[in-house]
């Protein structure tokens, strides 16, 4: 069993990067950024976190990169090369490519969770500009053997959704 924790379009802020580091520091084995944190590479908030370069981030960051844990393949992405803000077929053929299980990304600022033929689409919305909903938003990720559970957590710590997702063994859907 292990946890991800999954955040997005932080645009700036760095006290509740820390939060979050700090809330869930004995509970996540990974935490991931998918983009536009607008610090620089090396800001102690933004240390400890898989991070990829959005379009409002400066350099010093991958445009993309995969990571593994519990046996599953994660593609991170911000989102904006692959113009997720007008559908995730562009983005699915890329998870395809890389064969990944699961898929984070940000840009849209839009909290959101999909399963694509097996794949698992997963953007955590904005901590600091949210998109279609009040809420600043992150998510837990926690990968159990057959089972992926999520959680969609408001910035104060408050769980606004649960979801299981049954798992496939990785790569037999491919």
């Amino acid at each position: 069993m292990s946890k991800i924790l999954v955040v997005s379009d932080s645009h700036g802020l760095t006290s509740e990067l820390e939060v979050l580091k700090k809330r869930h520091q004995h509970e996540v084995e990974m935490m991931i950024h998918c983009g536009d944190s607008q610090l620089m590479n090396g800001h102690m908030a933004i240390s400890g976190f898989v991070t990829v370069l959005g379009n409002c981030d400066f350099g010093g960051y991958p445009l993309e990169t995969i990571v593994e844990i519990a046996g599953r393949k994660i593609f991170v992405t911000h989102g904006h090369k692959y113009s997720i803000k007008a559908s995730l077929m562009t983005l699915n053929y890329r998870a395809k490519e890389v064969k990944a299980d699961i898929v984070c990304f940000g840009h849209s600022h839009v909290v959101g969770a999909e399963m694509i033929e097996g794949t698992l689409f997963l953007n955590p919305g904005s901590l600091r500009l949210p998109r279609e909903r009040l809420e600043k938003t992150y998510m837990i990720l926690d990968l159990q053997d057959e089972k992926m559970k999520l959680s969609i957590f408001e910035m104060k710590g408050k769980e606004l959704v649960d979801l299981s997702y049954e798992y496939m063994v990785p790569n037999s859907k491919r």
